[in-house]
């Protein structure tokens, strides 16, 4: 291995040397492709310490069949010093033995990397643009936007640990009438701070008491100069105002779960700048959007006071979507579609590669907004890979009963009754225990339990009993050290071998865009810190610091320190902190 390269990266190197030996050789044709190969820990432990399957994925381009490629692939893989056994299973699989040396040189390399252990380079600098959270500022942050939050800014920091640069994204949707009805109510409010009676909140006005500091904000900055003129005359400015100050309450919400964008997009800036008419314009160019009936609603009669209207429709069915797409409302307003799509284009601009974090909700537009972005990144000279993850929402249970909120009537948890009542990283951790297409239930009695079946508190446990017991060891003259690496075992090269498929797993879940893999490795890394551990409350001789081996011991904890060490690079890259004791 090379000074700090990790274990993986170094025997897929090892293989790819030995397919191009064979490509000198003529085995291999000169234009075979490695792309597919890998080099991964086998499903049988049983079977080997790596396994890989390149005979399987370049026979046919060898033009043979995979075991006799796999036998020339094996005899060169053999002469490996590191390499104990290579031996075929299957149809053509080869699974490798490692000598324990090149385990314990997996320590060393996490010691000499340190936080920057798993850290890749596969983004290759490419520009992501992942856009996330962007609720309606209309209110505080609550656990309607909590998960998506989580996921977006986890998958964000996931993909700058794998080497891409990211630019975190909210858009602000203060263009349409729901920003109009933010400033009624904003108004509503200006007239209560002014000594007005204002009595019951009017059906379709937000009536949260968040928005009475705005009023009294108001109230203190114009005085009564708004109180009883006409709406048209204060309107345009409450809605700014009311945007504004609902905007840094969302700021402030997200920074207390560790989230800050670095782009805020203003929907109504887009607008003004033009933006939409200069996508409908290229898309009618492309003969992409034309002027037609939108159809009746499917599977019903429609309303009584329905008509055909003649729309500018995008031909969604082109790719895929059931039926065209009007990017128009009949009063000449955008559709939501419609500005999507000029938005998309915009975001494209300055990015190799756009994500969007959507709730589940919005399903049924995926499909149509995908293929428009593709049509006009494509078009213009530059194609802009575009994916969606869809996230559910969460249930809110207490004790194992339902949570209920409304956001119309005020009544809801926000993000920061949460944070205040579990912590930010209870919440951060367990939004990505699940996948976020799966449905989740946020208990919180049991996200604070002290249980294995907490993986919050399992992880967290785990990097604080290795701190522990470093602590413990300093106090009695003991410190890791890799002199006496020889001294470990099976058990513990078990240990290593888990923690030597951090950077992979890192690797595999930003290609993936789904850092809830390294919860779910980081769980099993834990798991497998615990169980070594408890070997040690019926054996002595198997604790980490064992009274009468000094030599033993400081290797032990040279290897608790590494494991260690990978627990905070994956919180980190969570956006989770590693606490040093519980």
């Amino acid at each position: 291995m090379k000074p700090n390269q990790t274990l993986y990266a170094a025997y897929a190197a090892i293989v790819e040397n030995v397919l191009e030996q064979l490509r000198s050789e003529g085995v291999l044709p000169a234009d075979a492709s490695f792309a597919s190969v890998a080099v991964e820990p086998p499903r049988d432990p049983s079977h080997g310490d790596l396994a890989t399957n390149a005979a399987m994925v370049l026979a046919k381009q060898a033009k043979t069949n995979p075991r006799a490629l796999a036998e020339q692939i094996v005899a060169k893989l053999e002469a490996e010093d590191s390499i104990t056994s290579a031996e075929i299973a299957g149809p053509g699989f080869i699974n490798l033995r490692l000598k324990p040396d090149a385990w314990l040189g997996e320590l060393a390399a996490i010691a000499n990397l340190g936080d920057e252990y798993g850290r890749s380079s596969m983004g290759a600098g490419r520009t992501v643009n992942v856009e996330y959270v962007s609720a309606n500022p209309t209110g505080p942050m609550h656990m309607g936007h909590c998960r998506g939050a989580v996921v977006g800014d986890a998958l964000s920091s996931l993909l700058e640990f794998a080497g891409h640069k990211v630019v975190r994204e909210y858009y602000i949707n203060d263009a349409g009438g729901q920003v109009d009805t933010l400033a009624r109510s904003a108004h509503l409010r200006y007239r209560e701070a002014l000594g007005e009676d204002i009595g019951e909140i009017p059906e379709g006005y937000y009536p949260g008491e968040y928005l009475k500091p705005i009023g009294e904000y108001l109230a203190k900055e114009l005085g009564d100069k708004h109180k009883d003129t006409p709406e048209e005359e204060w309107l345009p400015y409450f809605r700014a105002e009311a945007v504004e100050k609902m905007m840094n309450l969302i700021k402030s919400d997200l920074a207390l779960l560790g989230i800050h964008h670095d782009v805020f997009a203003s929907e109504a800036a887009l607008h003004a700048a033009g933006k939409p008419d200069e996508a409908e314009k290229w898309l009618r160019d492309h003969d992409l959007v034309y002027d037609g009936v939108l159809e009746a609603p499917k599977g019903k009669a429609p309303p009584e006071d329905w008509e055909p209207v003649e729309l500018p429709l995008f031909r969604s069915t082109r790719f895929g979507d059931d039926q065209d797409r009007p990017i128009k409302k009949s009063d000449g307003k955008w559709t939501y579609f419609g500005a999507d799509l000029a938005y998309h284009m915009q975001k494209a601009e300055g990015a190799d590669e756009l994500i969007d974090i959507w709730g589940a909700d919005h399903a049924g537009t995926v499909k149509r907004i995908k293929a428009a972005v593709a049509a006009l990144s494509e078009g213009k000279g530059k194609p802009v890979p575009f994916d969606v993850k869809l996230v559910q929402m969460v249930q809110l249970m207490r004790g194992g009963e339902p949570v209920k909120m409304s956001k119309r009537s005020g009544n809801f948890i926000t993000i920061a009754d949460m944070i205040e009542e579990v912590g930010k990283d209870v919440v951060r951790f367990t939004m990505l225990t699940r996948k976020p297409e799966a449905q989740m239930e946020f208990d919180f009695a049991k996200v604070v339990e002290a249980s294995k079946d907490n993986p919050v508190f399992y992880v967290q446990y785990a990097h604080a009993r290795i701190r522990s017991t470093l602590r413990k060891a300093a106090d009695a003259g003991i410190a890791p050290s890799h002199d006496n690496l020889s001294r470990l075992g099976e058990e513990e090269i078990a240990l290593i071998r888990m923690a030597a498929q951090f950077p992979r797993i890192i690797e595999a879940a930003a290609k993936a865009r789904e850092p809830h893999r390294i919860a779910f490795y980081l769980y099993d890394l834990a798991a497998e810190l615990h169980a070594f551990w408890n070997l040690g409350n019926d054996r002595p001789e198997k604790r980490f610091i064992v009274e009468q081996d000094k030599a033993l011991s400081e290797a032990r904890l040279f290897l608790a320190d590494a494991i260690g060490q990978v627990i905070r690079n994956g919180l980190a890259v969570l956006g989770v902190e590693a606490v040093e004791s519980m």
